[in-house]
């Protein structure tokens, strides 16, 4: 849990951006984060993964950079923000399990790389930012946990709270492995090295997220369990909220 004074002093609508490698945690992390704060939480890696497989869906090839950007602006996307039971949906299907299979892990980055598909999700991820500061959004006007790549630096470099979530790889390589495959044996770590060391490379030719940009705290999960890591990122807002109630005294 935060610091009592943590929820005293978060009287305005509070952003908080998650950046980070594959396998670092920001998913998990955030949305407990999220949920200790009641703060709404968006994925924006999971809109990358919902265009993979609308795309796909529309038949465009994704050597086809024009239509992929195309096809993704007619995305019929909407998500529910709750951290606790979140959601994604292509029109009237649910398709959050279907964006965690192999299948689109393989192919997001090749979505995701696309420079006019990444300022379309962009622009949407910024109107559901900016939702979650009214009342009308989820979190009533509280504010929003946002995670995902460029999130801290192009997304929303105006964020009360900007956090690189990083890891060794070793580390990375284990957590993916056991959470797609069960276990983090050899064979089980040698089938997720291409899922997070390729995409990350992949990735990086778009957008940085492997060292923190002025003004973003970097926060090293490799010796941190789960617990001591969501804690870790609770203090990083907590000092925020002090510096903020000593700068409105």
């Amino acid at each position: 849990m935060t610091d009592s004074a943590t929820d005293t002093r978060l009287r305005s609508p509070l952003v908080i951006a998650i950046d980070g490698p594959s396998g670092s945690g920001k998913s998990s992390v955030s949305k407990a984060v999220a949920r200790s704060l009641s703060l709404a939480y968006l994925d924006t890696g999971a809109m990358y993964r919902a265009a993979t497989v609308w795309v796909t869906e529309q038949g465009v090839t994704t050597e086809d950079g024009a239509a992929v950007a195309e096809a993704v602006r007619r995305m019929p996307l909407s998500m529910r923000l709750d951290p606790v039971d979140p959601s994604i949906a292509l029109g009237d299907r649910d398709v959050a399990a279907e964006i965690r299979s192999t299948e689109v892990s393989a192919r997001v980055s090749s979505v995701a790389t696309n420079l006019e598909v990444r300022a379309e999700l962009r622009r949407r991820q910024r109107e559901i930012i900016d939702g979650e500061r009214t009342l009308g959004g989820f979190s009533g006007g509280r504010g929003v946990v946002a995670e995902g790549r460029d999130i801290t630096t192009v997304v929303a470099p105006d964020a009360d709270v900007r956090i690189l979530l990083t890891a060794s790889e070793e580390s990375r390589l284990a957590r993916r492995s056991l959470e797609v495959h069960g276990t983090a044996d050899a064979a089980a770590l040698a089938a997720t090295r291409d899922q997070v060391v390729r995409r990350d490379a992949d990735d990086s030719t778009v957008t940085q997220f492997t060292v923190a940009a002025d003004g973003v705290v970097t926060l090293d999960s490799s010796e941190l369990d789960f617990d001591q890591t969501v804690q870790a990122a609770l203090r990083i807002v907590d000092d925020h909220a002090r510096r903020r109630a000593v700068t409105d005294q």
